[in-house]
C-alpha cells in the first residue's frame, strides 16, 4: 500500500488506489500560524458517493493541528464565504474552478497562500 492511500485513513477513509495528485502547496514564512514557521499541503482528487470524515485523531489532537471541524462545501459556497474562517489557499474557489471544468492536470498545481 503507497503513503497516499494510508493517508486518507488519517480522516477514516480507506481507497484502493493512489488518487491523482492535483495541487501542491509550500508556503515558508515566519509566524504563517502559532507556533509554525509555514506550511506544505498537497491535495489530491478523491470521488466518493457519501464519506463523512472522522479519522482516529481526538478533537484535541486535532485542535494541536489548528484543525477545528469537517463539512462538506460546494464551489458556490467556497467563492461566496465572508465568514472568519480562511482557505487554504486562501483564494480556493479559482484551482477548484478550474478544476473541475479542465480536469486533472498532467502535473500537480503549484499554488502559493
Amino acid at each position: 500500500m503507497s503513503q497516499t492511500v494510508e493517508r486518507y485513513r488519517g480522516v477514516g477513509l480507506a481507497i484502493d488506489a493512489d488518487p491523482p495528485h492535483v495541487w501542491h502547496q509550500e508556503v515558508i514564512e515566519p509566524g504563517h500560524a502559532v507556533g509554525y514557521d509555514g506550511v506544505v499541503n498537497d491535495y489530491f482528487l478523491v470521488r466518493v458517493a457519501s464519506f463523512h470524515p472522522r479519522g482516529a485523531m481526538s478533537d484535541d489532537e486535532l485542535a494541536a493541528e489548528n484543525v477545528v471541524g469537517f463539512r462538506w462545501w460546494r464551489l458556490s459556497d467556497i467563492a461566496d464565504y465572508c465568514g472568519p474562517d480562511v482557505f487554504s489557499p486562501r483564494d480556493l474557489a479559482a484551482p477548484l474552478a478550474a478544476l473541475i471544468a479542465v480536469g486533472v492536470p498532467a502535473r500537480p498545481v503549484p499554488l502559493g497562500l
